[in-house]
């Protein structure tokens, strides 16, 4: 559900969607932002090659049209693309083996611009260094094992802050509700996903201190039948939250939480409009939203090579979380929780330290 290969980053790749296609559904390019080092910003850009029109490039190494993670790196920017009357050059399936040469024949097609979905291609960055692609600008989701190199921009997140804001959110409808138990449904039981029940536990914590938690591995984040079983099991033990943390299987968790009576929440993206499932919080840090934003640098001239770009809670649009209905007093506290992150006042990492075990 998030870029590139750090803890939650991971579980991006672990899910595995199958398929090939074209994305068509529409987003809205959020404003840019995020931190950034020193790196340079080509002349030209966005025609980056100067052959008078402008082409962005992606590659995928999965379904680009699942209604889901790899399909979320890509939405965004068609939109902005065809506002700006740009061309988008699509590939999905991409085996990793087959990175560098795919990357090789994007560059040849005369792109501006060469966007891998997810590092699992990150075998194409050689790529960017040779003749073939002088004229292309880089973008790709970091992580830890993706080196900074001249014509590539990275782009990151801290998990930790999503995570623990979700937990907070979730606290302040626990609270609202008097319940002190809630769930975490996920799959395979790794680093990243043991990481983000723990910061999710840690974010409750801090608003009820004496809640639990229950922690279900399904083994498998698309299998929607292991799915409904963890979230009828969880239910029975009186859950009243659910956060599917899955990829495929997530509208099936979410459908039972809802017959259930139990509260949902969605892994990466807004989805308070939706009505069936319904979720109540929105946990947003799809690589979509940060790629529609580098697009819009990249359309001032103003996207720099070089450099890694980190999304910070409460200084850039996203990562996020919103409580799809709250009230006064839960807008004010989460406002105010938000800012904390965002000022340093609150230690993510020592917060789920101490409040995630």
């Amino acid at each position: 559900m998030r870029i590139g290969r750090g803890p939650a980053a991971l579980l991006a790749g672990a899910l595995g969607f199958a398929l090939v296609g074209c994305a068509s559904n529409d987003a809205t390019a959020p404003s840019a932002g995020g931190s950034a080092s020193s790196g340079t910003a080509p002349a030209g850009q966005p025609d980056a090659n100067g052959d008078g029109k402008v082409v962005i490039g992606v590659l995928s190494p999965g379904d680009i049209n699942d209604n889901g993670y790899y399909e979320s790196f890509v939405i965004g920017a068609e939109k902005f693309a065809t506002e700006k009357g740009w061309q988008v050059i699509k590939r999905g399936n991409v085996p990793p083996t087959e990175a560098l040469s795919a990357a090789r024949a994007l560059c040849q097609q005369g792109v501006d611009m060469v966007a891998l979905g997810a590092s699992e291609l990150k075998d194409a960055i050689p790529a960017s260094e040779e003749p073939v692609c002088a004229k292309t600008s880089w973008y790709v989701p970091s992580s830890e094992n993706i080196p900074q190199t001249p014509r590539v921009t990275l782009s990151s997140d801290d998990p930790n802050q999503s995570m623990l804001a979700a937990g907070y959110a979730t606290g302040l409808v626990m609270q609202a509700k008097n319940a002190t138990k809630a769930g975490f449904v996920t799959g395979m039981e790794a680093d990243f996903s043991v990481n983000a029940a723990k910061a999710y536990k840690a974010g409750i914590r801090m608003v009820v201190p004496n809640a639990t938690l229950v922690t279900t591995y399904t083994g498998d984040f698309n299998d929607s039948a292991k799915a409904r079983e963890a979230v009828q099991a969880q239910i029975s033990q009186g859950v009243k939250v659910v956060y599917p943390y899955l990829g495929g299987a997530t509208d099936a968790a979410a459908k039972l939480a809802n017959t259930g009576g139990a509260l949902t929440l969605t892994p990466g993206t807004d989805r308070c409009d939706s009505t069936d499932p319904r979720f109540d919080i929105s946990v947003i840090f799809d690589p979509g939203a940060y790629f529609a934003a580098a697009l819009e640098l990249f359309a001032k001239g103003e996207m720099t090579l070089g450099t890694t770009k980190k999304w910070e809670l409460g200084k850039d649009p996203y990562p996020a979380v919103k409580i799809c209905k709250p009230t006064p007093e839960q807008t004010q506290k989460m406002d105010a929780f938000v800012a904390d992150v965002a000022s340093g006042k609150t230690d993510t990492a020592a917060t789920v330290a101490k409040l995630g075990s």
